[in-house]
C-alpha cells in the first residue's frame, strides 16, 4: 500500500517538482525544433533566402547605401503597423535565447506589454535581433552568439569562434551569408584594427548577392523596416569606402553547406 502524503508534504513535492523541470528547461526552449535541432544542414542559401523573405513581407524597400541604420521612428512606421509589429516581436522572441533582455519586445511594445512612443524607438532597436533571428532559423543553432546589439557577435568574430571570423574589408571580397558591418557612432570612428573593442554602437546587414550594381545587402530596423542596400565593390569584390562611415569589418560565416 502506496502511503498517502500529507498536505504540506504534497506541496513540498509539487514545488520540487515544478523547480527541476524549470531548471532543465532549454534557455531557448521556444525556439521551433527545426532551428533548435537543426533539421538541415546551415547553409547560405537559407540565411539569404530567409533574409529575402523578410525583405518582400516589408515591401521590398530599397534604401540608399549610406542610409543611417536608426531613425526617430514616425507614428506611422513599417515597424509600428500591424501585421509588422508582431513580426518584429518574433524576431525579438526567436532571435534571443529566452534568458535575454529584449527577447519579449516588439516593433510597438516593451516587455511588458506596454507601447513606446515613436520618440523612443531608439532604446528598442531591433537590427540585432533580425540578424539573429536569420542566422537561428537558418540552423546555425547554439553556436552563434545571439544578441540584442551587434557588438557582441562582431567581437566574438573578432576573437575568432568556430563559425564566425572577423575580416577586414581592405582585404577580403565579401561572400553571400556574410556579415557586413559599420560603426554607428561617428565621434567614435572604429576600424577593424580596434577589434575587440568595448561596447560601441554598430550595425550589421546580411549580404545576399553580387551583380553588376554591387553588393546586395539586406537588413532590420533600415529606416524602421527590412530593407535592401547596394553596396559598390572595387573589381576584385572588395568593399569600397563609404565616406560617411568606413567600413568596420566582414564577418565570414563557416556554413555547413554551400
Amino acid at each position: 500500500m502506496i502511503p498517502r502524503l500529507s498536505k504540506p508534504r504534497r506541496l513540498f513535492c509539487a514545488v520540487l517538482l515544478v523547480g527541476t523541470l524549470a531548471a532543465c528547461a532549454p534557455r531557448d526552449g521556444h525556439v521551433p525544433d527545426f532551428a533548435r535541432k537543426p533539421y538541415e544542414p546551415f547553409s547560405r542559401s537559407a540565411a539569404v533566402e530567409i533574409a529575402l523573405r523578410e525583405w518582400r513581407l516589408f515591401g521590398e524597400i530599397v534604401v540608399p547605401a549610406d542610409a543611417p541604420s536608426e531613425i526617430d521612428a514616425p507614428a506611422d512606421s513599417a515597424e509600428r503597423r500591424q501585421g509588422l509589429w508582431q513580426r518584429v516581436g518574433e524576431y525579438w522572441w526567436l532571435g534571443l535565447n529566452a534568458d535575454q533582455t529584449g527577447h519579449a519586445y516588439t516593433g510597438l511594445h516593451d516587455a511588458e506589454g506596454r507601447r513606446y512612443p515613436p520618440e523612443r524607438d531608439g532604446a528598442y532597436a531591433w537590427s540585432a535581433a533580425f540578424v539573429s533571428y536569420a542566422m537561428r532559423m537558418a540552423g546555425a543553432g547554439p553556436r552563434f552568439p545571439y544578441a540584442a546589439a551587434h557588438h557582441v557577435y562582431v567581437n566574438a568574430a573578432a576573437r575568432g569562434t568556430d563559425l564566425l571570423i572577423a575580416e577586414d574589408p581592405a582585404r577580403y571580397a565579401p561572400q553571400p551569408g556574410d556579415l557586413i558591418c559599420v560603426v554607428r557612432d561617428a565621434a567614435r570612428p572604429l576600424r577593424f584594427a580596434d577589434l575587440p573593442a568595448p561596447r560601441f554602437a554598430g550595425h550589421c546587414d546580411i549580404a545576399i548577392g553580387t551583380n553588376g550594381e554591387g553588393l546586395a545587402v539586406i537588413g532590420g530596423n533600415l529606416q524602421d523596416a527590412v530593407a535592401l542596400k547596394r553596396l559598390p565593390l572595387a573589381p576584385d569584390g572588395r568593399l569600397t569606402v563609404l565616406v560617411e562611415r568606413p567600413w568596420l569589418a566582414v564577418l565570414r560565416v563557416a556554413y555547413a553547406a554551400p
